[in-house]
């Protein structure tokens, strides 16, 4: 049992199920508690979880090493906190918090009880991502002029149903948040900082159920000079259609396309072509909507890797950090 890292979850919607999905499908983990506001869950959960519906009785109650926390964005930072205050380490669904502010004082609970905040970016991990991160770890591509990001899904009026915290500025904080934080991630994570940023957001089709935008475009600039377009809206007619990033520089032009970056759409490059990358039905499906690619299987293992071989956070608090610290300076830019 040594070798077992045991989970506890605080918010079994979609995404605290596909925790633990994951966590359940671990051979090193082990799924002990879920603690949520609705009552039935206890009914639907595999036998030798216990249930709770108030969190502070599971932490008090529940010997557990890891704090999974998939409640909605506003309660990020004050369940990480306690999951920290009880000695755990988290797990923290993006986005991370929503105000740099919330980010310091999780960062400064952390330090205190010496226990590791995860931020969970999931499409780090996409094949694609990863191939073109390794082409920009060796500088296979040179200098970086131009970053092209396209973020266009559909968010109807059943997802706003779903739950009420939706579309509300102060439990949701903006599409850049909820819908698109991981494509700002992404960006971050393969080309660096942002240095500047300006742009212009519009709420066309969602005015009678958000309090938020739906459709922005804005032009950043990067610490490497590097000139980026990041469009996105929640108003693709139906469907999700794309979520793409095309990186334009001296040694090469490459892609990442389709619906949620799990492709290499485009390549054309002075060094070796990247193999063929086409990752289908991986996409986090939710029935009325689907999400970004379903990477938890490798977040899950990430934590087992961390806290028992040593190995590197892939993204930590301060990269969770930085996306928000970028997220507010786009929308602080915005018009």
């Amino acid at each position: 049992m040594n070798d077992i890292v045991r989970f506890a979850i605080v918010g079994y919607g979609n995404i605290g199920r596909r925790h633990a999905e994951h966590i359940l499908n671990n051979a090193n983990a082990m799924l002990v508690a879920v603690c949520d506001i609705n009552p039935d869950i206890e009914n639907n959960l595999p036998g030798g979880i216990r249930f709770y519906s108030d969190l502070s009785e599971m932490l008090n109650d529940t010997e557990a090493d890891v704090l999974c926390v998939c409640t909605p964005n506003y309660l990020h930072e004050p369940h990480t906190i306690a999951g920290l205050n009880a000695s755990l380490h988290t797990v923290v669904e993006k986005p991370m918090a929503i105000s740099v502010v919330e980010c310091d004082r999780m960062i400064a609970a952390a330090e205190k009880n010496a226990r590791t905040i995860f931020a969970v970016k999931q499409n780090r991990y996409n094949p694609p991502v990863q191939a073109v991160k390794k082409l920009m770890v060796n500088n296979e591509l040179g200098a970086v002029y131009m970053i092209q990001v396209n973020c266009f899904w559909n968010r109807g009026d059943a997802y706003y149903k779903e739950s009420n915290w939706r579309g509300k500025k102060d439990k949701d904080g903006g599409c850049l948040f909820t819908q698109f934080s991981h494509f700002v991630d992404i960006l971050y994570y393969l080309n660096g900082k942002i240095v500047e940023s300006e742009g212009l957001i519009q709420n066309f089709a969602h005015q009678h159920n958000t309090e938020l935008e739906d459709t922005g475009c804005f032009v950043l600039k990067a610490e490497n000079n590097a000139i980026i377009n990041f469009n996105f809206t929640t108003c693709a007619y139906d469907r999700n259609m794309e979520g793409s990033l095309t990186i334009f520089a001296e040694k090469g032009t490459v892609k990442i396309g389709g619906q949620y970056m799990n492709t290499i759409e485009y390549q054309q490059l002075e060094a070796a072509a990247l193999p063929p990358i086409n990752i289908s039905a991986k996409a986090n499906d939710y029935g009325l909507y689907q999400g970004s690619m379903s990477n938890h299987d490798k977040v899950i293992q990430n934590v087992i890797d961390v806290l028992h071989h040593n190995h590197p956070v892939m993204t930590s608090a301060e990269e969770g950090r930085e996306v928000i610290r970028i997220i507010e300076q786009m929308y602080a830019g915005a018009k």
